[in-house]
């Protein structure tokens, strides 16, 4: 009889616990060869033929928003000067456009000063890097399209950095850029220098960037600016007046301890950096609430692949079909992460907030963002290339941002 009782009483609270959900979910069918990157990129990088634009479309359980009121007007947010929106194209290069697009603002922030940073220009010797790595570690590196925000400042204090007008990437008439073949090439031929033991690493470097030189043009030594002659070096400390020291790693998972910098152990971090700062997840958001606030922007990355973030009303929230918003905590946040339904798979930047728009005291964070599929709706609009993240979204999904340290000095004062 006990064990009876015991049984309809979990039922009981299962029912009440299902009873409570208000959001609601359907099945969309989406078709192959539409949208932005269908219609606009891979058209220009001609990396799709008719077969590929006939194949089946595919089926996504996503929750359903219609009807719902939804902060998703640009005009509703306090926000920070930040350049117009920029594609990636279809290149794996979030990482460093989001941090990019982040610096710009950050010279605008301190000295006044709007720029245009070439994004391709770090992602060139960012592939050098790798492969060095690749020759060091006798091919037991991660060389991939994938890295994360802070290799920028990484790269950038080795290499320095070039305007956008000095080094585009795009050649031979490109419009967006496409990396396919080129990695392709590189990754083949790394290949090959692992199965023939060629560790020669000054040969090996210069191959790895012909290849580059062929597909996406050489790299600046030197460029004009305002009438005066750079060296990335000198643009980077003299014109740009950018610190790569200065931008910090905030990070909040479970599985490392807090107070202490840590690895975070994604492949994208292929050099295994263990410059994150670990905070508890109360400690993360009071941050970036704090920071948005006195006027400071943040590249932050995390998942975008869940059935709460929608790219037709370009919104992105937890539905409480999936975990209600009260059961939002470290635990369910290290869950997700460690089952890898959380997966650090894009970069993007924070540059406005939105405060208590439902009523809620909740926050809404505009999220510029590189990708295309922030990109399906019409160009001239206001809202081509954002995204709103509610931020029981940015709590749950988002692993970690990159931020300059004055932000968070508070923090930064109780590590040893």
């Amino acid at each position: 009889m006990r064990q009876i009782t015991l049984i309809a009483i979990f039922f009981s609270l299962v029912a009440g616990a299902m009873a409570q959900n208000k959001d609601k979910a359907k099945v969309e069918v989406y078709e192959k060869g539409k949208g932005y990157y269908y219609e606009t990129i891979l058209k220009d990088v001609n990396a799709v033929n008719e077969q590929q634009e006939k194949k089946k479309p595919y089926k996504r359980f996503i929750m359903d928003q219609s009807g719902m009121k939804l902060p998703n007007k640009v005009s509703l947010y306090k926000q920070e000067w930040a350049n117009p929106v920029e594609s990636q194209g279809n290149a794996g290069s979030c990482w460093c456009y989001s941090t990019m697009s982040f610096y710009e603002t950050e010279v605008f922030r301190m000295h006044d000063k709007k720029v245009s940073i070439s994004e391709i220009f770090t992602v060139y010797w960012e592939y050098v890097e790798k492969a060095r790595r690749f020759v060091q570690e006798r091919g037991n590196s991660l060389f991939d399209q994938g890295s994360e925000g802070n290799a920028v400042a990484r790269t950038m204090k080795l290499h320095g950095a070039a305007p956008q007008s000095a080094y585009s990437g795009l050649i031979n008439g490109r419009t967006f850029h496409t990396h396919d073949a080129m990695y392709e090439e590189m990754i083949g031929y790394l290949n090959s220098v692992k199965k023939s033991n060629a560790w020669n690493e000054e040969a090996v470097l210069e191959t790895i960037k012909a290849i580059m030189n062929h597909h996406i043009g050489t790299p600046p030594t030197k460029f004009v600016v305002e009438g005066k002659e750079y060296t990335p070096m000198t643009y980077m400390n003299d014109y740009l007046q950018i610190n790569p020291d200065d931008f910090v790693e905030i990070l909040s998972y479970k599985q490392e301890p807090y107070w202490q910098q840590v690895e975070y152990k994604v492949p994208d971090n292929w050099w295994h950096s263990e410059d994150y700062y670990n905070v508890p997840l109360d400690v993360y958001m009071e941050a970036i609430k704090k920071a948005v606030r006195k006027g400071y922007t943040l590249s932050i990355g995390g998942d975008v692949s869940e059935a709460g973030f929608i790219r037709d009303t370009q919104c992105a929230l937890v539905p409480d079909f999936d975990i209600p918003a009260e059961y939002i905590n470290e635990d369910a946040r290290q869950f997700r992460f460690s089952n890898e339904t959380t997966t650090d798979d894009h970069g993007m930047h924070l540059v406005g907030y939105l405060e208590n728009f439902n009523g809620d005291g909740k926050d809404w964070y505009l999220i510029k963002d590189s990708g295309s599929g922030s990109r399906n709706n019409d160009p001239n609009a206001p809202e081509f290339g954002y995204y709103f993240f509610h931020e029981d979204y940015v709590k749950l999904k988002m692993m970690g941002f990159t931020i300059h340290k004055d932000a968070v000095k508070d923090i930064l004062k109780k590590f040893k």
